[in-house]
């Protein structure tokens, strides 16, 4: 097969960085009016997810820093339902991965899937809580606020799913998800109510709400009272969202360098590459259509968890072999997603992969086929996009052609070079 020249094109997303993310932590920690609310010397814990964020550690390490210059006696725990294969160890390891560690943050790390119940919900739903968590004088939440990869709504990923499915830890991320399956206001409904019932338990103090612009730059930062986080988060929530990076245009085939759950809690973002976890593809209207998604590799980050495989369409060998099935297994299941492990159609070259699918899409001749290539889900500021879409490029005002267009370079072995960032390298 003969393929289309591949053009590098820059997205023109506003770059909205903090300049020193340590200080903005800082001041907005000490109009937070948070340490007043506890005694000298209290216990306090600092929930931490396993999403790789930007400046975590810089973030979680200057709220440690505010804790210990209030008093206090800070230690860290990991609020993560099944990561890390739903182990102690695997998820402080996850945590280690980011940075996050005794010996960086200056404070205690306490992990364990112990947890405490809190009652339960109007509708009978159990609440829980980390056990450390729940015997510290108070907690308080570090997470990012996003979009979820599984529903849309007003209240998706942040600090209020982080105290249903993250304090309850593996306990009790298995029964919200199984809840959540059934109920007619699926996991939003879920993640409210859960989160409420955790907030009356009076142990929480309240969270750091992080957001990212669409380069992963930590663009605000937020301390957030228990009492108004509901109401702002969904304030938060439009906000991000409003940000968020996409796609250009609709492919036939999206070449996606490494899928993980360090990128994506589902692998891969959903609302980007336009796939959901249940094994539906084009779901999302606010996504351009993708035909085919082609998966290389897995991210070293992920440590083999391979959720959201079962979007891909084909995936290169190499990635096959790289999966942890315990890990794989342990998270599907307690989400209640078993497609989103599927195993795709896979081959042994990238060429293969390529070759084999571009008949699929539908184009009677080859060379018509469009093709997009991406880093990760993540990642889109930069990508390549064949030039036989340069009418629509040089159509859309937000897009710039930084090169030549150059032909996609294979090895002996049939494997793509180079990158959609422009390294002259092959996967590995």
């Amino acid at each position: 097969m003969v393929f289309p020249k591949l053009l590098p094109v820059r997205q023109k997303f506003p770059d909205r960085r903090i300049p020193n993310v340590a200080d903005e932590v800082k001041k907005q920690l000490a109009a937070s009016g948070f340490a007043a609310r506890v005694r000298p010397g209290a216990h306090i814990a600092l929930g931490v997810g396993s999403r790789g964020i930007a400046n975590l550690a810089t973030i979680v390490r200057a709220t440690v820093d505010y804790w210990k210059d209030a008093g206090c006696s800070p230690f860290v725990f990991p609020a993560m339902g099944s990561h890390g294969a739903a182990t102690a160890e695997g998820q402080a390891h996850v945590l280690e991965t980011f940075g996050v560690h005794a010996a960086s943050m200056g404070c205690p790390i306490l992990s364990s899937l112990d947890v405490v119940p809190l009652g339960t919900t109007s509708e009978g739903i159990g609440a829980f809580m980390d056990r450390n968590a729940h015997e510290s004088d108070a907690v308080m939440l570090i997470g990012r606020v996003k979009w979820h990869t599984d529903f849309a709504g007003k209240l998706e990923s942040g600090l209020f799913k982080m105290m249903a499915i993250g304090l309850g830890k593996f306990a009790g991320a298995q029964r919200y998800h199984a809840y959540a399956y059934r109920h007619p206001g699926g996991l939003e409904h879920i993640v409210r109510t859960v989160g409420r019932q955790v907030l009356a338990s009076g142990k929480i103090l309240g969270g750091l709400a992080i957001l990212e612009d669409a380069h992963h730059h930590t663009a605000l930062l937020a301390a957030i009272p228990a009492a108004e986080m509901e109401m702002r988060e969904e304030e938060l929530l439009a906000l991000a969202k409003s940000w968020m990076a996409r796609l250009p245009m609709p492919l036939d085939i999206l070449i996606v360098d490494e899928m993980g759950k360090d990128i994506s809690g589902a692998g891969m973002d959903t609302k980007v590459v336009n796939r959901n976890v249940y094994g539906g593809a084009n779901t999302w209207d606010t996504a351009p259509r993708i035909e085919r998604v082609f998966v290389r590799d897995l991210s070293n980050n992920t440590y083999g968890n391979a959720v959201g495989v079962g979007m891909a369409d084909v995936i290169h060998d190499r990635l096959l072999r790289k999966i942890d099935w315990d890990a794989t297994r342990i998270n599907v299941l307690t989400a209640c997603s078993p497609p989103a492990a599927k195993v795709p159609l896979h081959f042994s070259s990238d060429r293969e992969c390529l070759e084999r699918f571009a008949p699929t899409t539908g184009r009677v001749t080859p060379g018509d086929v469009t093709f997009g290539w991406i880093r990760n889900s993540m990642e889109l500021a930069q990508l390549k996009l064949s030039e036989n879409l340069l009418g629509e490029i040089r159509a859309n005002p937000l897009l710039e052609i930084i090169g030549p267009g150059e032909q996609m370079v294979f090895d002996e072995t049939g494997e793509l070079l180079g990158s959609p960032l422009g390294e002259k390298v092959a996967a590995g």
